[in-house]
């Protein structure tokens, strides 16, 4: 029996979107394209050709899906407002529809008594901003402030919670270093000056967020992390772990806890960031709580012949793996819950996204009894409830996602919803994963009222 009476008595229970994966519409009301558009039109970029130019058609079905959260009992919905819907260039004029259709959605969340998070930047960057430069461009980072400004005095009077970026680790790593997610640039220089700059927006629209809401804001960023294991006890083995660790932890997780960048892997990059005076004050700036996005470990070995950092991740063999395929591991989310807390120490942690894709089956009777999400949901809420009795001041979760959507250069074959969605139709089917986050909530919800 998963007990979770460990977990605060006002712990947050979510579900989270992004607005490219969703949304659709993309040339509706005023909206002009993003990165994501241009670049799931390459060929052979996304798996099938697909795009996000329907997606869940949440942009027109967003009561319905606001009645979804309703039947799963959440507390509160994580969502990306889209850039390219607000400023269809960017910068300069400025859509009035676009914020009307996110005017609705917050009153819509609001009436229903769900709490908004809002995400500023989930990865959907105006092209036009791209063909002016994109994120190794500094005035991109001053566009985001300014975007954000006029989200936050539009949205400010009822939105608290913020979330500046999404996983910067995939916009400059995957998206400048290795190509397979937009822009699809792969060039070191770019990819580490799109981290900087990518930071420095974070600061920007944490002081913007600040200077332009009504209600006090709550402010964090988001990261996806993962601990990081040596593949065996070799030195090389071992200094692979550290430099991974680098790459895809302490780089972020430093600068915004005042610490700088890490001087270990500017000297494995070879590239300064280009940072100015008061840029690292305003990326470690306090913030309210620190997102986090957890889906799988890495095992990692020297690889020198690779590209930067150097590393290659092993499999583990035995090992349960998603459609991903990614290996489940709970246990890495309670580590890398409790490793931040004592590290960094927080005011507070969010678990932004955690989720698993599976090869759904719908049965005749149109149920979706997807068992391995159920177990998986079970098993990470378990590690979850395991790291806040190791002291690790977790205050929420949001599972990934509340919809089936398009799951970025994967396309639609992989499903990570709590609800289903027939693509052809439209429809939303509640899976039985959904069903049980759903009880889950109400269990805790019912202890914390009665205690």
């Amino acid at each position: 029996m998963l007990d979770l009476s460990a977990l605060p008595p006002d712990f947050i229970w979510g579900a989270a979107t992004a607005a490219y994966q969703i949304e659709g519409a993309v040339a509706e009301d005023g909206r002009k394209p993003s990165i994501w558009d241009t670049f799931s039109r390459i060929p052979g970029a996304v798996d099938n050709g697909d795009t996000g130019d329907v997606a869940c058609d949440h942009y027109h079905r967003w009561p319905e899906d606001i009645g979804l959260m309703r039947r799963l009992n959440l507390d509160a919905y994580r969502f990306s407002v889209a850039w390219p819907r607000i400023f269809p260039d960017g910068v300069g004029q400025l859509n009035q529809a676009g914020l009307d259709f996110y005017d609705r959605l917050v009153d819509g969340l609001l009436a229903e008594g769900i709490r908004p998070f809002a995400t500023m930047y989930h990865w959907d960057l105006p092209q036009a901003l791209q063909d002016a430069g994109g994120w190794p461009n500094r005035a991109t980072a001053e566009a985001f402030a300014d975007y954000a400004a006029v989200v936050a005095a539009r949205l400010g009077d009822r939105v608290a919670d913020w979330n500046t970026v999404n996983e910067p680790l995939c916009v400059s790593w995957i998206g400048h270093l290795e190509g397979r997610m937009a822009p699809g640039e792969r060039n070191l220089a770019r990819a580490v000056h799109t981290s900087h700059h990518v930071l420095l927006g974070h600061g920007l629209v944490n002081q913007a967020i600040r200077a332009s809401a009504k209600l006090a804001p709550s402010v964090g960023i988001v990261f996806n992390l993962s601990p990081i294991e040596p593949g065996s006890d070799r030195p090389e083995d071992v200094a692979a772990a550290t430099r991974a660790d680098g790459h895809v932890n302490r780089w972020w997780l430093d600068p915004v806890f005042g610490r700088g960048y890490p001087a270990d892997m500017i000297e494995c990059y070879g590239v300064e960031p280009p940072v100015r005076d008061g840029d690292l004050d305003l990326i470690g700036a306090p913030t309210e709580f620190l997102g986090i996005n957890y889906y799988f470990r890495q095992i990692v070995v020297d690889d020198p012949l690779g590209a930067v950092p150097f590393v290659k991740q092993i499999p583990v063999p035995g090992s349960i793996e998603t459609a991903m395929p990614w290996e489940v591991y709970a246990k890495g989310l309670e580590d890398i819950l409790v490793s931040v807390a004592k590290t960094y120490g927080p005011r507070s942690i969010i678990v932004t996204e955690n989720g698993s894709a599976w090869d759904d089956t719908v049965e005749p009777t149109g149920e979706i009894q997807d068992k391995e999400r159920t177990d998986y949901l079970e098993q990470h809420l378990d590690a979850v409830r395991n790291a806040v009795l190791r002291g690790a001041p977790v205050d929420g979760y949001f599972a990934w996602s509340l919809l089936d959507n398009f799951e970025w250069a994967y396309g639609y074959d992989k499903r990570f919803g709590l609800v289903h969605v027939d693509y052809e139709t439209q429809e939303r089917t509640i899976k039985a994963s959904g069903h049980r986050y759903a009880d889950l909530v109400t269990t805790h919800k019912r202890s914390r009222e009665s205690a």
